[in-house]
């Protein structure tokens, strides 16, 4: 995944590894420090291959051995895409199952 930041009309991008996905928000690592309550965009690949573009509210950062890990919470989504993401937590729940 790669989050896009717009601030005074510059545009970054900043890869990052999506480690969690609800209906309510994302989890995910970055080399990168971000910076929290910045709204960042993304465009999300889930298990059918689908691309769901969302935007989030940075709300969490920890400092990791690895770099660091964020959490962010969903806004302005589709009752469709919210939809989407439940079914795909919900197939991941059931992998980790077996």
């Amino acid at each position: 995944m790669s989050l896009k930041k717009v601030v005074d009309g510059n545009e970054s991008v900043v890869p990052a590894t999506v480690v969690d996905l609800s209906r309510t928000g994302i989890g995910f690592t970055c080399d990168e420090k971000l910076d929290i309550g910045t709204i960042y965009e993304a465009d999300l690949t889930i298990w059918t291959k689908e691309v769901i573009h969302v935007y989030f509210q940075m709300v969490r950062i920890e400092i990791t051995e690895k770099g660091y890990s964020y959490g962010g919470f969903f806004i302005g989504m589709t009752d469709m895409d919210l939809n989407r993401i439940s079914t795909y937590q919900t197939i991941e729940q059931m992998k980790e199952k077996d």
